[in-house]
């Protein structure tokens, strides 16, 4: 483990229940971001949101978008969100395009669902797969008092003033088969 690894797990003091992998190996974005940095070669970003997620609400510029998911475009009443689906083809992308020596930094939107994706390569042999706790838009901010209650502006990679872009390099777009 780097010292900037070493710093990242130090760093992240609790992890919300719903972000806990079974690796538990947690990151920020921030700290993803210098870990990249550090052996772009080797530190590959993926990012398991939806290529909708990916492409309208833009992506880290070095992210591959391999999604955990897709939406159904049907509304979970119990959840109070839209269905989702699991993406019978996430494993497999992820084997196409990495290997165990990898390290596999995932995102979502705010590190649940990369959380899920984290332990399903877990359970598929991956064993240096790490949690960007905060994802690409952040935490929602939890002060009643403040305009913003209730909105992803906290921590996150756009939040943090990491690159990220609209722009797409369709060889790192999901595109399915």
């Amino acid at each position: 483990m780097s010292n900037s690894e070493k710093s990242a797990s130090q760093s992240i003091r609790q992890v919300p229940k719903k972000k806990q992998t079974s690796l538990g190996l947690y990151v920020t974005a921030q700290e993803a971001y210098e870990i990249w940095k550090a052996e772009p070669e080797q530190v590959k970003i993926i990012d398991v949101r939806t290529p909708e997620e990916y492409y309208f609400i833009g992506h880290p510029e070095m992210a591959r978008n391999v999604p955990a998911g897709f939406v159904r475009y049907q509304w979970n009443a119990e959840k109070n969100e839209p269905a989702f689906v699991p993406n019978p083809d996430f494993i497999s992308s992820i084997k196409e395009h990495f290997n165990n020596s990898n390290k596999l930094m995932l995102m979502c939107r705010s590190g649940g669902r990369s959380a899920l994706a984290a332990n399903a390569l877990a359970k598929a042999g991956f064993e240096n797969v790490y949690n960007i706790i905060d994802g690409m838009e952040g935490d929602k901010v939890d002060d009643p008092d403040s305009a913003y209650n209730g909105k992803r502006v906290k921590n996150g990679w756009k939040n943090s003033g990491l690159p990220w872009t609209y722009d797409v390099n369709t060889e790192l777009l999901w595109i399915a088969a």
